[in-house]
């Protein structure tokens, strides 16, 4: 029987996006309870047992950097994501890399970006596999690093939502027609392209929900204010999950015109309900959004109107579109991602 480390150090943050896709993926192991692999989670120590008792677990430490861990006991080593400092030490056990995004080439310039790309290079050099969470990602990957001959599997990230029909209208919501965004609200989500829909429909409201502490939200409150719609502006930053599911359920439309997307994972959310899309062209997006999503091909205050008014009056006139968008969004679940990383497991 194959023994399996699996690396959740950033489980640390249960809230950010490397800390849920950790929670999301170590349920779906626990839902398929995997009966011919030990599989042994790496983790916080406060997080112990968060799977069940079925799986064993490992006390994250950081002097686990300097002295690690003995390998030789696992088959295979799956470090959750890209960064990570806990490797195996033994060449005999195999190590599976998921690389999520590569995202720091946006972030950082000349010396900071390279030291970046050389530390994952180093990491990518010593995997037996790796996995990515879109085939945009794996196209960044092959652009900026060298992959040799080392398989690449592309196994999406799963739907999310919690799903509570007995949740109830947030306090915040003193309206009725209102479009939905979610995300940190920094420039790369470019939620401030979105205004001129309110200057054009001033019976709708956008919400965008998410951390508003960044001097960005400030910007694009300001720009409300100036063209007119600030009173149709709402930010209530941080949401729960009944709060997001009801948000999901009751808008006209989510609306995501994101300039970098590793994967996208509000834009299923959306389609799991049935609801009309719109996404910018970009990155990862179409790749995630398919045939069902309206698009937006650039940022120019007209085209985006446009397109957003020719999108809702083709959902209500095409009545098999939300059915067709629940469909196309149940190919991304975590049982389907779990059971894609658990043949890999077996297989390599």
């Amino acid at each position: 029987m194959k023994r399996v480390f699996i690396e959740m150090e950033k489980l640390k943050n249960p809230n950010s996006g490397l800390g849920q896709f950790c929670i999301n993926l170590g349920k779906g192991y626990q839902k398929l309870d995997p009966k011919d692999l030990l599989l042994d989670f790496y983790l916080p120590y406060n997080q112990k047992n968060i799977f069940g008792d079925k799986f064993n677990y490992i006390k994250q430490s950081s002097l686990h950097k300097f002295l690690p861990i003995d390998s030789s006991k696992y088959d295979v080593w799956h470090c959750l994501q890209q960064d990570s400092y806990f490797l195996p030490n033994n060449k005999k056990t195999k190590l599976l890399l998921t690389i999520h995004d590569l995202n720091f080439l946006e972030n950082y310039k000349g010396k900071k970006q390279k030291r970046k790309l050389i530390s994952l290079q180093k990491r990518i050099d010593k995997a037996n596999a790796i996995t990515v969470i879109s085939k945009f990602t794996e196209t960044i990957v092959r652009e900026n690093l060298k992959l040799n001959e080392t398989p690449v599997h592309v196994i999406y990230n799963g739907n999310s939502l919690i799903i509570n029909e007995n949740t109830s209208k947030p306090e915040f919501i003193t309206f009725s027609d209102f479009i939905f965004s979610i995300g940190i609200i920094s420039p790369k989500k470019n939620f401030h392209t979105l205004l001129p829909i309110l200057q054009k429909n001033k019976q709708i409201h956008l919400v965008i929900a998410g951390d508003k502490s960044s001097e960005y939200s400030k910007q694009i409150l300001s720009s409300a204010e100036k063209t007119g719609v600030s009173k149709q502006l709402h930010f209530p930053g941080i949401i729960n999950d009944d709060e997001k599911y009801w948000l999901f359920k009751n808008c006209k439309a989510f609306v995501f015109p994101s300039l970098r997307e590793g994967f996208g994972l509000p834009v299923v959310e959306a389609m799991s309900l049935g609801k009309p899309v719109f996404l910018s062209n970009l990155t990862s997006l179409p790749e995630i959004g398919g045939a069902e999503a309206f698009y937006w091909h650039n940022f120019e205050p007209q085209h985006i109107v446009d397109v957003f008014e020719k999108g809702m009056k083709d959902f209500v006139l095409d009545k098999g579109k939300p059915e067709r968008s629940i469909n196309w969004a149940k190919q991304f679940s975590w049982e389907n991602a779990a059971k894609a990383y658990l043949h890999l497991y077996e297989t390599l």
